[in-house]
């Protein structure tokens, strides 16, 4: 069974930069179409990015174009998310998710992805 650890979260001043980090263990995630998602107090979780098995094709919400940048090393079984120009607006738990829809079409939903890590929090301070 594959199990997701995030790691990189933390407090950053606005403006500022983070990368958070997803390892998988218990399996491959070469074959598996990959994602970030955030949630902030009162709010549903949302898709933000998405990667396909090799990295070729991404996808980003409006809210992070420009500024967030996903990627992944299967060597390392991990993929990452950079933020950049981060925004007290950006803070939130972030959770990175495998298993998921073909990502040209979409980020997709929740219910699309199959494996969860357990989230990591992202402060960013004004």
């Amino acid at each position: 069974q594959l199990q997701l650890v995030e790691s990189g979260g933390g407090l950053v001043q606005s403006g500022g930069s983070l990368r958070l980090s997803c390892s998988a263990t218990g399996g491959t995630l070469e074959k598996y179409f990959l994602g970030w998602f955030r949630q902030v107090p009162g709010k549903e979780r949302e898709g933000i990015s998405c990667i396909s098995t090799r990295g070729g094709s991404v996808n980003y919400a409006e809210s992070v174009k420009g500024r967030f940048t996903i990627s992944r090393d299967n060597a390392k079984n991990t993929w990452y998310l950079q933020m950049n120009s981060l925004k007290p607006e950006d803070t939130g738990i972030y959770f990175c998710a495998a298993d998921g829809p073909l990502c040209s079409l979409g980020i997709g939903s929740v219910s699309d992805y199959m494996i969860w890590g357990q989230g990591v929090r992202v402060t960013v301070s004004s």
